[in-house]
């Protein structure tokens, strides 16, 4: 379009709505496929929208304001997201260009979909490489787009319109359907956008794309005309997957194949009646001029209407003597079915002879072509029998079925059913039973670039992340069949064949205009004297979504971005659309461009519930993210199954399961808690079982982090000002070092594990510093040192440093997962402006050659100093003594051991909050009146019982007690093991948990008489 471009602030970050202005001066608009209206009439409709709009903001938060006293991930996520888009943060910067780039795509989710948390993994999952790569210097492009979901937005649109005005699509006519499509996206198109907003994913909106934009419409026209041309696509009457509630094929990912083991009740689009599955009926077919009758099996009765042989196995001395003849269809006169033999039919199975329906089976489509036997079709499109046929003629299938069991009851030629596991193939956006059918479509021809996707793996320049999947890949490819482009509905690319209404020639063209030029040369005539119709199918939307790594990049222009970004660095998506998605794209894009579309494939496994359980709102165990984020009560989710499409009985079993799981509903834990969260699973394993509880104690990791870094803040304010570079000072002791040493593993983990697409070792090694070492060890060591007479000291000074490079290093090491808190938390830290980056986002990335304080020797001596302060503690909580600053005795020989105690003897006073400390050699007796623990073979500890806020007459009445009530567990324990052995079931489970209960008992009981023995020896000492 030659009109000029222009984006509105709140039109197209709201909704991803791109206008054309139609004249300098014009009120009028057109946005992208939406019909002419005006400005006013769009804005109003967007102003006006059920739905919370992000407000962008172009002020920096205000950061001068103190932190409050517990982290709320709701303030701390406010306000930051619209000042990062807003600095264009987001966007390629080419000062990185030198250090290379990074760019991928988001999967283009549904445009009238919502927020899963198989979204948010693959969000989460994708930021983290893309923050990353962007703070490591490299030029980073991740871009954002809606899939126009041809088949899910068809139907979502087809169910309102029948809920609000009972009328059908056909009811409506093409132009005034599509209409309300373009009408329902502008309402709800942006719902996911918004959330992923909310989420803090770093995409570069500018390059936001949706499916049915001009340009990528215009890039779907050409794909196809460029394989068309090749004669790679082509028109022929196959076996498809067919939908009569939507009527129009399937591709075989939009059929969900459910299994069942018996007989099964299911609500089917326009069936007022639930249609029993699972089970398998049995009739004969009586042999033509003879008593003799063949039994035949089959889960789909009404079929048998279309039936033209029963095939059985050559070799199967039941029926050899038939091979050749013919039976008699029961319920159709005049119609012979040939007895054939043929390889494929097992003679184990049931009775060992086969129907054939070439017209309504895969399998025995095949077998009719080997035997050159006539098709027959039964059903039409919306799935009524065709009305040529006696008896069901215009009947439902379904009413088929019970019509077709009746007459041959009546003929004695049925021999009743019985329970059958079936696997069922549903349509996943109807919901209905798929029926094959064969039907004239669109196909192309996947043989040859389907080795080309192969060879690319096998030669190492397409990676698979697990490596496992090449395997699989190599599989596929050696198998895959022609792929049905074709669609029967309105909504989506129409395929850009056209039909001469003169002659009958078809032309393949980008435009109507160019189909006729074309007609007219190779028909001589005028274009202004041809006529064209344009095919009235559209094309699967896989088609347009295979050709995005490209297409989203400008192709086919030679664009600045197609030069720079493609082929894009990484592909990160579900391993479940390996082959509908992955294997697509590659395949297009080596046979279009002559390039793979990235470098490496990640591949993370299916979201489950905690318990590995497929996500189901049946089972009301689905977890919606933004739950997750802003948190919801155990009413709330119950209130949301009550306003779904469940049956009242499946309502009651989803509660019950919501209330074993969420029994006092979910908390809110904030986006940065979800992301780290689903980072920190194994995403390359098979299955990913999320459990909320882990996103709460995030959740309370996020608060540890706040928390501490108040306290840091409080050390280092007033008047620390950092260094440009951190450089020791000669002041630092053994436990600041041992805190480096940690540091640089941290961040030389965090290296070698995002290389290797490990993201929950990259987080394991942020959460085990921050926590376990930074927090639990080191702050604690150092609190001593701010005492008023100590503060000032140089070695404070030095401490000073180490905390704001620990902290500065931590936040940085820790934005790609936690991005809202660490730029919270680190436009607070002490910095020199020109010293610091303006955001957190574009910070570098902690680098493993400035952090070169690594050393084993001083980890193994800390490591020594906690293993004594573990100790220590433990006997000091058995003695409940925790309150105590009792004296502490170290007993050794062991050299480490006494080098550790020397080097970090403050650090193990604060940390095992002790009073004073000595060092025994082994060749003296130990000291009485103390606790003992052993620590290796030449180490043992000693914590004095006496003194402090220990009264050991009121300890020993405690442990008394509990001696008491230990034995009367055990007493029962005992009756209750001895009741079951007698009875015989003395191995089974309960018998074994009430053993293993014993055994905790009598454990405890010993180790109560440990301490009353040594209790009393310090009270006589």
């Amino acid at each position: 379009m030659s009109a000029s471009w222009s984006k509105s602030a709140v039109l197209y970050r709201h909704c991803g709505i791109k206008l054309y202005l139609l004249g300098t001066r014009s009120r009028s608009v057109h946005c992208s496929n939406i019909p002419k209206i005006t400005c006013n009439q769009l804005l109003e409709q967007v102003i006006n929208r059920d739905m919370r709009l992000c407000s962008f903001s172009s002020l920096k938060k205000d950061c001068s304001v103190p932190l409050g006293k517990t982290h709320e991930p709701s303030e701390v996520e406010k306000d930051w997201y619209e000042w990062w888009v807003n600095q264009g943060y987001f966007k390629p910067s080419e000062k990185g260009y030198s250090k290379g780039s990074f760019s991928l795509l988001l999967p283009p989710p549904n445009v009238t979909g919502t927020l899963h948390l198989g979204h948010a993994l693959t969000g989460a999952v994708q930021d983290a490489f893309v923050r990353w790569h962007r703070m490591r210097g490299h030029t980073t492009l991740w871009v954002p787009g809606t899939d126009h979901a041809g088949i899910g937005t068809h139907a979502v649109v087809e169910r309102k319109l029948w809920r609000e005005k009972r009328k059908t699509r056909h009811d409506l006519g093409r132009d005034q359907f599509v209409k309300e499509i373009w009408k329902w996206k502008l309402q709800h198109g942006d719902v996911i956008n918004s959330q992923m907003r909310t989420l803090g994913l770093s995409l570069d909106w500018s390059r936001e794309y949706f499916t049915m934009d001009e340009n990528l419409s215009r890039a779907v026209n050409e794909a196809f005309c460029r394989l068309y041309e090749k004669g790679l696509i082509y028109r022929d009457k196959r076996m498809i997957n067919w939908s009569c509630a939507l009527q129009s094929s399937l591709s075989d990912i939009e059929v969900d194949n459910i299994k069942v083991e018996k007989p099964t009740l299911f609500q089917l689009p326009g069936q007022q009646e639930k249609i029993e599955l699972g089970t398998i009926s049995r009739f004969a077919y009586p042999v033509e001029n003879s008593e003799e009758v063949i039994v035949v099996s089959t889960t789909r009765l009404e079929t048998m209407l279309a039936d033209t042989a029963v095939a059985v196995n050559p070799d199967d001395p039941r029926y050899s003597h038939l091979i050749g003849r013919n039976v008699v269809h029961p319920l159709i006169k005049g119609r012979l079915l040939p007895i054939i033999a043929d390889d494929f039919v097992d003679m184990a199975f049931g009775t060992g002879a086969v129907k054939i329906t070439p017209g309504h089976d895969h399998t025995d489509y095949e077998v009719s072509r080997r035997h050159n036997l006539p098709i027959i079709e039964m059903l039409t499109d919306d799935g009524t029998v065709i009305s040529q046929l006696p008896l069901v003629g215009g009947m439902d299938r379904f009413q088929a079925r019970s019509k077709v069991r009746e007459a041959l009851c009546l003929l004695g030629y049925y021999h009743g059913e019985h329970p059958h596991p079936t696997v069922i193939p549903l349509c996943s956006r109807s919901g209905d039973v798929v029926e094959p059918r064969l039907k004239e479509q669109w196909f192309l021809n996947c043989k040859d670039m389907a080795f080309a996707a192969s060879e690319a793996v096998k030669s190492g320049r397409l990676s698979l992340i697990p490596d496992y999947n090449a395997k699989i890949w190599h599989e596929w490819m050696s198998n895959t069949r022609d792929w049905c482009l074709s669609r029967q509905l309105w909504w989506g690319h129409r395929i850009p064949v056209y039909t001469c209404v003169e002659t009958g020639k078809q032309v393949c063209a980008l435009s109507e205009e160019e189909a006729k030029e074309k007609l007219s040369k190779e028909l001589g005539l005028n274009p202004r004297e041809i006529s064209v119709t344009q095919d009235e199918d559209v094309l699967d939307t896989w088609f347009s979504s295979s050709l995005l790594p490209f297409s989203a990049m400008g192709w086919p222009l030679e664009s600045a971005d197609l030069s720079q970004f493609f082929p894009q660095s990484l592909l990160e998506t579900g391993q479940d659309i390996l082959f509908f998605w992955v294997a697509r794209m590659v395949m297009l894009s080596l046979e279009l461009t002559g390039q793979l579309p990235f470098q490496k494939v990640l591949l993370h496994g299916l979201v489950r519930d905690a318990h590995g359980r497929k996500m189901s709102k049946s089972l009301g165990n689905v977890i919606d993210p933004l739950d997750v984020i802003r948190g919801i009560s155990l009413e709330g989710l119950h209130k949301r199954l009550e306003q779904g499409n469940l049956d009242p009985a499946e309502i009651l079993v989803a509660k019950e399961g919501q209330k074993k799981d969420f029994p006092n509903g979910i908390s809110a834990c904030g986006s940065d808690a979800l992301r780290f969260t689903l980072c920190s699973y194994n995403v390359k394993n098979m299955d990913i079982n999320f459990d909320v509880s882990h996103a709460e104690s995030r959740k309370r990791f996020c608060n540890k982090i706040w928390q501490s870094f108040k306290f840091v803040q409080s050390k280092l304010e007033p008047d620390f000002k950092p260094l440009k570079s951190f450089e020791l000072s000669g002041s630092e002791d053994a436990t600041d070092m041992w805190i480096l040493s940690r540091l640089s593993h941290m961040v030389h983990a965090c290296e070698t594990h995002f290389l290797s697409y490990d993201l929950h070792l990259v987080t394991s090694a942020v959460q085990q510093f921050w926590h376990q070492e930074f927090c639990d060890v080191y702050l604690e060591a150092i609190k001593p040192i701010f005492t008023p007479y100590k503060r000032d000291g140089r070695h404070s000074m030095a401490v000073r440093s180490i905390l704001h490079l620990c902290t500065d290093t931590f936040l940085r090491a820790a934005a790609p997962f936690m991005p809202f808190l660490c730029e919270e938390l680190y436009q607070r830290l002490p910095a020199e402006k020109e010293d610091r980056a303006p955001s957190v986002c574009v910070a570098t990335y902690p680098q493993p050659q400035q952090y070169t304080w690594g050393d084993s020797a001083v980890d193994l001596s800390m490591d020594i100093t906690r293993q004594i302060v573990q100790h220590i503690l433990s006997q000091r909580k058995d003695y409940n003594m925790m309150g105590s600053k009792s004296a502490v005795h170290i007993q050794t020989d062991d050299t480490e051991v006494l080098e550790a105690v020397q080097q970090h003897r403050t650090c193990l006073l604060a940390l095992s909050r002790s009073g004073t400390l000595s060092v025994l050699p082994q060749s003296e007796s130990g000291p009485i009146g103390c606790s003992s623990a052993v620590i290796n073979a030449n180490t043992s500890v000693f914590v004095e019982l006496k003194g402090g806020t220990l009264d050991i007459g009121k300890e020993l009445e405690r442990l008394n007690k509990r001696k008491k009530k230990l034995e009367e567990s055990r007493l029962l324990l005992n009756g209750q093991l001895e009741k079951m052995v007698a009875k015989g079931r003395g191995e089974n489970t309960k018998a074994v948990k009430l053993r293993e209960k014993l055994t905790s008992v009598v454990e405890e009981e010993d180790k109560i008489s440990v301490r009353e023995a040594t209790l009393k020896r310090a009270r006589t000492s």
